[in-house]
């Protein structure tokens, strides 16, 4: 099973920026579909962005243009670049891990997760 520990996060003013890491261990890296997931208290965790084997990658509408996801299969490492950052983006964000590269914005179709990275962002 895939071990993922996520690094990065922590408070910032409105407008800033944070990137955060996640780090795996355990299986084979490259063939994996990688997402984040955000949840804010007293909400349902969401989708924020994905990226599959091949490099294509999928974003919330809440966060295209000011968010990029990539992956370094050499390192085992997906990162989640976050510009422009809002107060409405404020929540834990989780790094997941699947090995079928379809249906990535689906949080229950993933097995591996991270144990999550606060990210708050202040007026």
């Amino acid at each position: 099973q895939m071990r993922l520990v996520e690094s990065g996060g922590g408070l910032v003013k409105a407008g800033g920026s944070l990137r955060l890491s996640c780090e795996a261990s355990g299986e084979t890296f490259s063939s994996y579909a990688l997402a984040w997931f955000r949840q804010a208290p007293g909400k349902e965790r969401e989708f924020v962005s994905g990226i599959i084997w091949n490099g294509k990658t999928e974003y919330a509408d809440s966060v295209l243009g000011r968010f990029t996801i990539s992956r370094d299969n050499a390192k085992k490492t997906t990162y989640l670049q976050m510009n422009s950052l809002k107060i409405e983006d404020t929540a834990v964000y989780h790094c997941a891990s699947k090995l079928v590269n379809s249906a990535i914005t689906d949080p229950t179709r993933y097995r591996n997760w991270g144990q999550g990275t606060q990210v708050t962002v202040s007026s």
